[in-house]
C-alpha cells in the first residue's frame, strides 16, 4: 500500500510538473504582468512609508527564494518531502514574479522623481530589464544572472529608501546606500556558496558583474542620470501672477483647451510690463529642508541653442503629502521658447517645464486657480 500510494504522488507530481512546462511560455509573462500591475496599484495607492515595508518584503522574499532554489539543487535540503518539490517547481514562477515587481516598484519610485528628459538612460534600463526579466526567463535562472539582477535591485531599492529614512539626498548619502548594498551582496553569496558549493566556480565572474554594476549605478548618478529620489515633483503651473494669500496660493492662469496644449503646447501671451510665474509643488519627507532652483532658459533661434536667463531658489520643507508650494517669477520676459528645469541646489534635475511666449497684443483670458 505505501508503495502504492507513493507512485500515486509521484504521478500527481509528474502531472503538475508537465502542466506546468507546457504553460510555461503562458505563465511566465503573466506572473510580471500580475508583479507590475500590483506595484503600480500598490505604490501609487498608499503612503510612502508602507509602500517601503513592501518592496522590502519582496527583497528579503526574493532571496530566500533564490537561496532555496539553489539549495534544493545542490540536494542540500532533504528532497523527499513531497512539499518541496512543488515548492522547488513553483519557484522559477515566484522569483519571475518578486523580480518583476521589486523592478516595477523601483522604477515608479524613479519615474515618480525625475523628469525623463534627463533620466532616460538609467529609466530605460529598469524597462530593459523588466523585459528581458520575461523574454529571457531561461538566462534568468541561471546563478549568475540572477545575482546581478538581485544586486541591482537590492543597490536600486537601498538608494530609494535609505534618503527617505536619513532624510538627505546628498551624495554622500548614495554613495553609503552602494557600500551597504556590496556588504549585504557579499553576505548573501558567502551564504549562497555555502549551500550549494558548486556555484564558487562563478565567484570571478560574479564578483566581476557586480563591481561593473555598482559603479555603472556610481556613474549615472554623478552624472545627472538618476533623479533625487525621495524628491519628486508633483505638479506644475505657467502663471501670469501668483500671490499668496495665508496658506493658499492664487495663480491667474490662461484659459488653454486640452487639444491646444497638445497640438501647441503651453503657450503664453505677454503682457506688457509683467513676467511670467512658474508654480511648483515638491514632495519631500518630513524634517527634511532644503533648496529648489527654477532654472530658466530661453532657445535662441539664431544660434540654434539654449541660453541660461536666470537661477530663482526658494527653500522647501518636506512633510506634505501634497508637496511644498513655492514659485519663481520671472521679468523682461523674451518672446519665444523657454523651459524651466526644477532642480535642487546639487543641480539634479526633478522635472522640466516648456512653453513658449508670444506678444500679439491680445488680452489673455485669464482665470483664477486656488492652490
Amino acid at each position: 500500500m505505501e508503495i502504492k500510494a507513493t507512485i500515486k504522488k509521484l504521478t500527481r507530481y509528474y502531472q503538475v510538473k508537465a502542466w506546468f512546462e507546457k504553460y510555461e511560455r503562458i505563465l511566465m509573462p503573466t506572473t510580471l504582468i500580475l508583479g507590475v500591475f500590483q506595484d503600480w496599484f500598490t505604490f501609487t495607492h498608499i503612503n510612502i512609508t508602507t509602500s517601503f515595508v513592501i518592496l522590502a518584503v519582496y527583497l528579503v522574499l526574493a532571496g530566500v527564494v533564490l537561496l532555496f532554489l539553489h539549495a534544493y539543487d545542490a540536494k542540500y535540503v532533504h528532497l523527499g518531502r513531497p512539499a518541496l518539490r512543488y515548492l522547488r517547481l513553483i519557484s522559477p514562477f515566484f522569483i519571475q514574479f518578486l523580480f518583476g515587481a521589486l523592478l516595477s516598484g523601483v522604477f515608479i519610485f524613479y519615474f515618480f522623481s525625475g523628469t525623463f528628459y534627463v533620466s532616460w538612460p538609467f529609466l530605460l534600463l529598469l524597462i530593459l530589464l523588466m523585459v528581458s526579466n520575461d523574454v529571457f526567463h531561461k538566462q534568468y535562472m541561471k546563478a549568475l544572472v540572477q545575482l546581478s539582477v538581485y544586486y541591482f535591485i537590492v543597490f536600486s531599492s537601498f538608494s530609494v529608501v535609505l534618503p527617505f529614512v536619513l532624510k538627505s539626498f546628498s551624495g554622500g548619502v548614495f554613495l553609503f546606500s552602494g557600500l551597504l548594498s556590496l556588504a549585504v551582496i557579499a553576505v548573501y553569496i558567502a551564504l549562497l556558496f555555502r549551500l550549494n558549493p558548486q556555484l564558487k566556480y562563478e565567484r570571478t565572474h560574479c564578483a566581476v558583474s557586480i563591481i561593473t554594476i555598482f559603479v555603472l549605478i556610481n556613474g549615472m548618478y554623478f552624472f545627472n542620470l538618476i533623479p533625487p529620489i525621495p524628491l519628486s515633483m508633483r505638479e506644475a503651473v505657467v502663471s501670469h501672477t501668483v500671490q499668496r494669500s495665508s496658506n493658499i496660493y492664487i495663480l491667474q492662469v490662461e484659459e488653454q483647451s486640452w487639444w491646444s496644449k497638445l497640438s501647441q503646447g503651453i503657450v503664453f501671451h505677454k503682457v506688457s510690463g509683467t513676467g511670467v510665474s512658474l508654480y511648483t509643488a515638491i514632495f519631500a519627507p518630513a524634517d527634511l529642508k532644503t533648496k529648489i532652483v527654477h532654472h530658466w532658459q530661453w532657445y535662441n533661434e539664431v544660434k540654434k541653442e539654449w541660453q541660461d536667463k536666470d537661477k530663482l531658489s526658494f527653500t522647501i520643507f518636506g512633510g506634505r503629502q501634497e508637496g511644498f508650494r513655492g514659485f519663481s517669477t520671472k521679468t523682461n520676459i523674451l518672446t519665444g521658447k523657454w523651459r524651466v528645469d526644477v532642480e535642487t541646489e546639487e543641480g539634479q534635475t526633478l522635472g522640466r517645464v516648456h512653453f513658449q511666449v508670444v506678444d500679439e497684443n491680445l488680452e489673455a483670458d485669464l482665470k483664477q486657480v486656488l492652490k
